[in-house]
């Protein structure tokens, strides 16, 4: 039975699979035809933003200015012109030359500290949302490109402990 059964194997194997291989392995003379066809790839322009938090930290008395950066990403297409732009935040009354965090806590919404972003570390040039006036521009290099945004909380009036806090939106136009 072991002997029949290997027999059949090997006139399968010599029918199907032997003349398969021979087929893969085959050389054509007959001529050739050829044809050519376009690869494309169309790039438009294109950009995106990702920015990180910026941590003023925990402090006691508003007696002096408190500093901090942090940076925003940028990735637009190679030569791409961009501007970037930082808005007041989402506090009510903030707006991008007079910036607010509220409090946190429960009954102290409306509490409210001052602070400022700057396009530079010597904090004269406020960073604001309006092209060609107080936004940072750039040109794309199809890579990420890091700006950095400086941030001052000035000597104030300190308020009641909580923690305060506001959110920026970041806008790239291209």
């Amino acid at each position: 039975m072991k002997r029949k059964l290997l027999s059949s194997s090997l006139i399968v194997v010599m029918m199907f699979g032997l003349p398969l291989q021979l087929a893969r392995a085959a050389v054509y003379s007959n001529g050739t035809a050829t044809s050519t066809f376009t690869v494309t790839l169309t790039l438009a322009a294109n950009c995106s933003i990702s920015a990180t938090p910026l941590n003023f930290g925990s402090n006691g008395v508003l007696a002096t200015a408190i500093n901090q950066q942090t940076t925003v990403a940028v990735t637009c297409t190679n030569t791409t012109p961009y501007n970037v732009g930082l808005d007041g935040g989402t506090v009510t009354g903030s707006t991008v030359t007079s910036r607010l965090m509220a409090g946190t806590a429960t009954g102290n919404t409306g509490t409210t500290v001052g602070f400022q972003l700057y396009q530079d570390a010597g904090h004269t040039t406020l960073w604001g949302n309006t092209q060609g006036t107080n936004t940072v521009s750039g040109t794309g290099s199809g890579s990420s490109q890091s700006i950095t945004v400086y941030g001052q909380v000035p000597a104030q009036t300190t308020p009641k402990p909580d923690t305060y806090q506001t959110t920026i939106t970041a806008t790239v136009y291209f």
